[in-house]
């Protein structure tokens, strides 16, 4: 039952496209390489093809149920649709908790990159702050902003490419760079740590609600953003390897900014540092809004408090779930080391998109646009790379599903008295 007044439909295939690149090539094109490199070596690259199918998998999943179901709140109201309440609420819950870690995650990115030690925190609860009254004032700004921050990253990524292949960089084609290490496990943990990268299209599902002519747009703007992205990440990855090697990219936590460094334009170094903090704004206002719709979405059928249900009468976006959630952000940005975040993030993000490869399963007749062959392989594909996740994730995950289980089942069990 909905709540409230409906959200407007002001967004086309071009601001949808936007939004969905907003979200994948954010601050984890700066970061994720690094920890891919130190599982697999070179082997992130293959890595990096497993990620891409699989995402790919999930994006025509995602696009199918969109086009059938064109209102927030993406793979919870698909699994509630298809498949049943509890398997919608898994995903939903699964979404919200992981993406609101993630947020946190991308406010200390970027403090990290902006500001100076003993401001970071501050500055990345302002940063929160000032994008979550930014998502307040209407889904249309959301989609100027990030158009902005989206120019800004690619910016600075190409100078930071050119800077890498033409500038004199560390020559990383020396043998035994480009080993892979790891093995078949260390191989599927990089494609794990940078699915985490690409997840940002379920965005765009996710505004399903606020998308023009929905059945068209959705499925082709979750394929163009993510075929986009998967370009950007395998010249960026390319660039890497080839200027620090393997062990290099291994090495450092900020990879980009390591192989600029090591060549001879070293006034692209700021630059790279500024597309980094502007690329971990973008991954943050894109997720605030996507946690809030999904907040919204759940709110409306009581799976979270219906106070989050609540639809501004005037900028039509869902006020209370916005401003709830840049709260609950700030909360961790003060109080919780969340370096470790994209381990959990990724696990509930997994599960959220194998509850929609099997939700797109179970679709026919004129809903159907792309083989069942690929929900299958996507269901395993997110199965797989769950499995493969370091065991704190795996542990912590399990933990807050089972908090998120025990939770629905009170609810209806005091709803049923």
């Amino acid at each position: 039952m909905t709540v409230g007044p409906g959200l407007s439909r002001r967004l086309g295939t071009g601001d949808a496209v936007v939004i969905g690149l907003g979200s994948m090539i954010g601050a984890g094109v700066f970061a994720a390489f690094a920890p891919a490199a130190q599982a697999a070596g070179a082997g992130l690259l293959i890595g990096l093809a497993i990620a891409a199918v699989v995402a790919w998998c999930n994006a025509t999943a995602s696009a199918q149920l969109a086009a059938q179901y064109p209102a927030s709140g993406g793979t919870y109201v698909y699994g509630r649709e298809r498949l049943g309440h509890w398997w919608g609420f898994l995903a939903g819950w699964g979404f919200v908790i992981g993406k609101t870690a993630s947020c946190a995650a991308m406010a200390l990115t970027f403090a990290a990159y902006a500001a100076p030690a003993g401001w970071q925190r501050p500055v990345a609860v302002a940063a929160v702050l000032a994008l979550t009254a930014t998502n307040y004032r209407g889904v249309t700004r959301t989609a100027g902003l990030t158009r902005v921050i989206v120019t800004v990253v690619l910016a600075a990524l190409t100078v930071a490419v050119a800077a890498m292949l033409l500038g004199g960089g560390a020559g990383g084609t020396a043998p035994g760079n480009w080993a892979v290490e790891g093995g078949v496990l260390g191989v599927l943990q990089s494609a794990g740590l940078l699915f985490f990268a690409f997840a940002g299209y379920a965005r765009i599902a996710t505004m399903g609600e606020e998308v023009r002519d929905p059945a068209r747009t959705i499925p082709r703007a979750v394929l163009l953003a993510l075929g986009l992205t998967v370009v950007v990440y395998l010249v960026v990855a390319v660039s890497l390897l080839t200027t620090l090697g393997a062990d290099g990219v291994a090495a450092t936590a900020e990879p980009l900014a390591a192989a600029v460094a090591a060549g001879s334009w070293d006034w692209a170094g700021p630059v790279v540092r500024i597309g980094a903090a502007t690329a971990a704004l973008g991954a943050l206002l894109a997720l605030i809004a996507g946690v809030g719709r999904t907040s919204l979405a759940m709110g409306r059928q009581g799976d979270l408090p219906r106070y989050l249900a609540a639809v501004h009468p005037r900028f039509a976006v869902p006020h209370r779930a916005e401003v709830t959630v840049g709260l609950v952000v700030c909360l961790l940005v003060l109080t919780v080391d969340l370096r470790g975040a994209i381990g959990f993030s990724s696990f509930g993000v997994l599960l959220y998109y194998a509850v929609a490869n099997a939700a797109a399963f179970t679709q026919d007749g004129p809903h159907r646009r792309f083989p069942r062959a690929l929900q299958v392989l996507g269901l395993v594909g997110c199965l797989v790379l769950v499995a493969t996740l370091p065991w704190q994730a795996v542990v912590g995950g399990t933990a807050v599903f089972a908090v998120g289980i025990a939770y629905r089942a009170t609810r209806l069990r005091l709803a049923s008295r």
